[in-house]
């Protein structure tokens, strides 16, 4: 059956600044980044963000009903296809739409629109979107009332089961990640996991060995500007083209360059913003939690330029490895020195070249530098096989969990004698 036949759909609307950040309110208004901070899993049961009836009438937005089921309707969130069935009422913005069932059960609309990947309908190329009209003619199974509930029935036990078990490998996750950082820190700064370990003007920083004296990183180190984008900039004559790597191509502690773009400059301005093979790359800007994380070039990109927000510190390879840096600025020491140092602004904070030079790192020879550095990646990789396995087992749950999904909602057996434990057979805890 078509959608648009037993259902309405409602669209979101603008949102403008001004009208964000309440925390309190007669509505939520939900955004995109709602769907993925669902704690339930299906059902949105938070908002960042609340309005008044007002505010209602004056950005002309309609409620979507408790019972409706919301995903995204463009971009790459919509391509993931979340789907989630509201509490209560709720309005939303305009990257959001609505299905309000007329008829039949929601949770069998839910798991229904979930078997559909909106990516196969979509329009738009760069900035894939559906509208209204291509929603109404989605066609779904629709059996009867009774069948409904005892589908969705089902599909409530058997998906609880296995978001239990994902849940549980995410916390794992999430405990090798923290094992990573105490790893680190304990490493190249022992004693800071420890309470009360400072009594100087860093108070994180404990009394370090007389073979690790702090040294201010200016003394050991240079940063190097980057390239400022400038339309006016003459771009005839002696010129290159090279990869150009943005803020977004530097996170926190590595580089993402599926998307690096090009740079047009004279050839004189973009030799002195060419990156180096072990340059320690950091971000002017970022969360408050990430800022100061380095991550080191090792030429992945021929003659690559950098961003003037992206700073290049270039360490003195006789008294300083690159690496040992990189992971000093991830240990407890350096993530409490650049959020202390950093200029706050609500989540996110920035810093300076001045403080970066300032931030004072234990300095001991090159030779034990890089067996530190060698240790600590001994550690890493143990966790990163384990890390691997448990991104495994979660990808196979989200494909069996989907399968089931599908295979339920589509009859391929009868859920009144069914079990899904053969479907999830060998991802059990």
């Amino acid at each position: 059956m078509k959608v648009g036949r037993a259902a309405q759909l409602v669209s979101g609307v603008g949102f403008p600044h001004e009208f964000q950040g309440r925390t309190s309110g007669t509505h939520p208004f939900l955004k995109v980044s709602d769907l993925n901070s669902s704690v339930s899993g299906y059902h949105v049961v938070a908002a960042k963000n609340w309005v008044d009836h007002k505010d209602l009438v004056s950005l002309g937005a309609r409620l979507a009903p408790a019972g409706a089921i919301v995903f995204p309707k463009v971009g790459a969130a919509m391509l993931k296809n979340p789907r989630r069935l509201l509490d209560l009422p709720a309005a939303m913005d305009n990257n959001l739409m609505a299905v309000v069932p007329a008829v039949g059960d929601s949770r069998f609309w839910l798991y229904a629109l979930s078997t559909i990947d909106l990516s196969e309908i979509a329009a738009g190329g760069a900035l894939p979107y559906v509208n209204e009209g291509q929603v109404r003619d989605l066609r779904i199974p629709f059996p009867s009332n009774e069948e409904q509930r005892r589908i969705a029935d089902f599909l409530d036990t058997e998906t609880a089961r296995i978001d239990r078990l994902m849940r549980a490998r995410r916390a794992q996750v999430a405990t090798l990640a923290e094992r990573d950082h105490a790893s680190i820190t304990e490493t190249l700064v022992p004693g800071s996991l420890a309470k009360g370990v400072g009594k100087g003007i860093f108070p994180w920083l404990p009394e370090m060995p007389e073979d690790r004296p702090l040294v201010r990183l200016g003394y050991v180190c240079r940063i190097q500007n980057g390239l400022t984008v400038d339309g006016k900039r003459d771009v005839t004559g002696d010129v290159v083209t090279h990869p150009y790597l943005r803020v977004a191509n530097v996170q926190a502690g590595h580089l993402n360059l599926d998307s690096v773009t090009e740079i047009t400059a004279p050839r004189a301005i973009a030799e002195r913003s060419t990156l180096r093979v072990g340059d320690v790359l950091m971000t002017e800007g970022g969360d408050l939690d990430k800022l100061g994380r380095g991550t080191v070039w090792n030429g992945e990109l021929p003659n690559c330029l950098h961003q003037n927000h992206v700073f290049a510190l270039r360490p003195v390879k006789t008294v300083l490895d690159g690496r040992y840096l990189a992971l000093m600025t991830q240990t407890v020491h350096g993530r409490c020195y650049f959020e202390s140092t950093g200029t706050k602004t609500t989540n996110l904070a920035s810093t300076n070249s001045s403080k970066i030079l300032g931030f004072p790192i234990p300095l001991p020879s090159l030779k034990v530098q890089r067996a530190l550095v060698s240790q600590v990646h001994e550690e890493l990789q143990a966790t990163a096989t384990v890390r691997v396995l448990l991104n495994r087992q979660l990808a196979l749950m989200a494909e069996r969990r989907q399968a089931l999904i599908t295979a339920a909602v589509t009859g391929q057996f009868d859920v009144s004698t069914a079990s899904g434990r053969n479907v999830t057979e060998g991802v059990s805890a």
